[in-house]
């Protein structure tokens, strides 16, 4: 055969696969470098963004939702309350088998500091099976807005959570300019209360930043950490009492953590002698909205400064 006639065989069979492949979806080539350094300091790697994944934290999972994400959420924490999509999801604990996880193939397991600190058997033999487990808990909101940058990382949605970070600094930056305006001396003392014990929190968590950003001045702002890496920090009833005088308004957060009811603190011994009691200004705040790294901080903020300053608020 001649040379010009296998030349045009050629360019029909080249053709002809060229035509085969049109109609079919290609996919996009996996990144080479899809890792994530977690808050243990280990590198998760993907071989593509995660299209299956169980999230074993509540704030976890809102703010997947916030994300956009939905289908490919395929299992959820025991403890979920928000957004109300969550709740119809299948649901798992790290305090049974890892063996039910296992079975539903994630290619992704989104746990916390506490669970790992607390149940590394559990996590463990989840990597052992050759599942990637992210362990990522902002503890503040620098570390927040991070966080929302690697959670868009892992699950292809970088773009969106750019955007998240954009708003909240948006709306971060209105209340600021509100709260601006409330001069220093009229600022409010705030005790804020994290459990029944008379724990608060630590200067450097998210509820002590959305005491700051309310324009709450925090009576218990020097107070220490229970334990090295914890946000709940100690005080006691001797120093609350000391400072009863001070405390123009008394928060309690309401939720897992602290199940109050706001006539329980009124009747609690001694605290008639704390001004917020004596004047009727103890308010329960949602525990989700002032404790767990999400979006609705920014609704904590607001929440608070409706309680401090409802003049100020009123319009947001």
């Amino acid at each position: 055969m001649k040379r010009s006639g296998m030349m045009f065989i050629f360019f029909i069979i080249t053709l002809s696969a060229a035509l085969a492949g049109c109609g079919q979806t290609r996919t996009a080539p996996a990144p080479d470098n899809l890792v994530v350094v977690d808050d243990l300091g280990k590198e998760v790697r993907l071989e593509e963004p995660a299209r299956r994944i169980i999230s074993l934290y509540a704030a976890h999972t809102e703010n997947l939702f916030s994300l956009g994400l939905d289908e490919e959420i395929i299992g959820v924490s025991d403890s979920e309350t928000y957004p109300p999509a969550a709740l119809a999801k299948p649901s798992y604990s790290f305090r049974e088998d890892a063996e039910k996880i296992i079975a539903a193939g994630p290619d992704l397991v989104l746990a916390r500091t506490f669970i790992a600190n607390n149940y590394p058997d559990f996590i463990a033999k989840l990597e052992m099976a050759g599942i990637p487990v992210a362990v990522l808990y902002p503890e503040n909101i620098d570390q927040f807005l991070l966080y929302l940058q690697k959670l868009g990382r892992l699950t292809g949605k970088e773009q969106e959570a750019a955007g998240l970070a954009a708003e909240f600094n948006s709306r971060l930056k209105t209340v600021e300019e509100l709260v601006a305006g409330v001069p220093w001396q009229e600022r409010k003392k705030v005790f804020f209360e994290t459990t029944k014990d008379i724990t608060t929190c630590t200067p450097d968590s998210n509820a002590a930043f959305v005491l700051e950003k309310a324009g709450a001045v925090n009576v218990a702002a020097d107070a220490p950490a229970v334990k090295q890496g914890s946000t709940i920090a100690s005080y006691g009833q001797e120093r609350l009492l000391a400072s009863a005088r001070d405390i123009d308004v008394y928060i309690a957060q309401k939720g897992e953590m602290n199940k109050v009811r706001e006539e329980e603190i009124y009747l609690r011994p001694g605290y008639q002698v704390i001004k917020a009691v004596r004047e009727h200004q103890v308010y329960l705040v949602d525990e989700a909205v002032v404790s767990r790294p999400t979006m609705r901080l920014l609704d904590g903020i607001t929440a608070l400064g409706r309680i401090l300053y409802p003049d100020c608020f009123k319009n947001i």
